[in-house]
């Protein structure tokens, strides 16, 4: 099996079904020929029967692969095309925006799968096509998968800010939070549009509680969440896998405090909607001594854009400054004369870098850097960097850990927070028009 990292993991393991082969001329007349249709628009752009039931195989095979039963065939294809919607309703909105993901970033990803799973490209290659998929459809939902991650990142993540005030709140009134136990939680959210009425909230309501019922009477949780779930995991059963409790979302963390193995809670309500938890397992809970942090050094300078410098001239500007730190150009120097940073004044020297303390697209880029190595351009929702990594340390900093660990628990669930939200108003805002029950 391929192992695909966490965020590069819908079905990238999974053979894809071709179209239906066509009849003989001969045959046209005894059996009605398979034809791709539309089954649903998505603003201007349609998805079809095909693309479909591609899908609904590639999720089967992944339940099945789990062991989870396969829910009700109408029930997973509609859950299915819901996702084909979002999903393409996201693909759009990167469109509009000119994100992209260009084949050099595309390389390194796969680059990066290969090694995670000790192969070279050919190896990889050759495991794909063993579990039927072609190399171009592999490189397509990679390509994807990095796209949304791209998009959620730069609407969502970058945008969470966490206050010291926050930490320090955190830290008072959650202090067994960072004690080492971990929880293995599934979910379900039945999910509620912004604008919903009452009589819409009243049914999704009644909906999650007949859930809830069913749970407890004894149906499997993976199977309901395929077929009731709008979290973007339900299709695979709503498995959040093991967390401490300080990454689970403030409705889950309250939930699961007072819940044994086995137990489902009962309906919880947030802005996205209505969630149903299942605790399936607890462990640890030894309260964390001294503990070490990688800490980096780094430097950076900051090319901000504007109406007079764009994307491509900030790219370019940066190029420049760092061939000439390749070749021996003092790089403090440089941040001093070039950067838009604060940090300019210094050398564009950062101190100290705790993990989390910057955004998602800087933090990547640095962690990827050995000291002394210059970054290529990066691009954050500050504008375009270059970094350059001066030395690593391991340190021993408990109290730094803890509000490190608090700053990372309260970025998190700010952003999985937000990014239910963003995606119910991103669907709201979306024209779709379903074709499946026409004929």
């Amino acid at each position: 099996m391929i192992r695909i990292p966490s965020r590069l993991c819908i079905a990238l393991v999974l053979g894809l079904a071709g179209a239906p082969a066509l009849l003989p001329a001969h045959a046209a007349s005894a059996r009605p020929v398979a034809v791709d249709r539309i089954i649903a628009v998505v603003n201007n752009e349609v998805i079809t029967t095909l693309e479909l039931r591609e899908r609904v195989q590639q999720a089967q095979r992944q339940l099945a692969r789990q062991g989870t039963a396969l829910p009700p065939a109408d029930a997973f294809e509609r859950q299915v095309l819901e996702r084909l919607v979002l999903e393409r309703a996201q693909h759009q909105l990167a469109a509009e925006t000119s994100l992209k993901v260009d084949d050099a970033m595309l390389e390194r990803a796969i680059g990066r799968i290969a090694d995670n799973n000790r192969m070279s490209m050919t190896d990889l290659r050759l495991a794909l096509e063993k579990d039927g998929i072609t190399w171009n459809r592999f490189r397509d939902q990679i390509r994807s998968e990095i796209l949304l991650t791209r998009l959620r990142e730069r609407e969502v993540d970058s945008r969470i800010v966490v206050t010291d005030a926050e930490i320090e709140n955190f830290l008072a009134n959650n202090a067994d939070a960072l004690s080492g136990e971990e929880f293995h939680v599934a979910h379900i959210l039945v999910r509620v549009p912004e604008s919903a009425t009452m009589q819409q909230q009243s049914e999704r309501l009644a909906r999650a509680e007949n859930v809830v019922e069913r749970l407890r009477a004894g149906e499997d949780f993976g199977r309901l969440a395929a077929s009731y779930s709008d979290a973007p995991d339900g299709l695979s059963g709503g498995d959040l896998g093991w967390r401490g409790r300080d990454r689970l979302p403030v409705v889950f963390a309250e939930a699961v405090r007072q819940m044994k193995p086995g137990e489902v809670s009962k309906v919880i309500r947030s802005q996205a909607g209505f969630h149903i938890v299942k605790l399936v397992e607890r462990r640890g809970g030894e309260a964390a001594g001294v503990q070490q942090m990688q800490q980096t050094r780094a430097r950076h300078i900051l090319i901000r854009t504007s109406e007079i410098v764009n994307d491509a001239d900030a790219e370019s500007r940066l190029n420049g400054l760092r061939e000439r730190v390749i070749n021996g150009g003092n790089f403090a120097e440089l941040a001093k004369a070039n950067s838009a940073d604060l940090s300019a004044a210094k050398g564009g020297d950062l101190g100290w870098v705790n993990p989390g303390d910057t955004v998602p697209e800087f933090e990547r880029a640095m962690d990827a850097l050995k000291p002394g190595e210059v970054s290529p351009p990066i691009k954050s929702p500050f504008g375009w960097h270059l970094i350059m990594v001066e030395e690593r340390r391991m340190q021993d900093v408990t109290d730094e850990r803890k509000r490190a660990a608090a700053r990372n628990a309260l970025r998190e669930r700010k952003a999985e927070e937000a990014y239910e939200e963003w995606l119910r108003q991103l669907r709201d805002r979306t024209y779709v028009e379903y074709r499946l029950d026409k004929e």
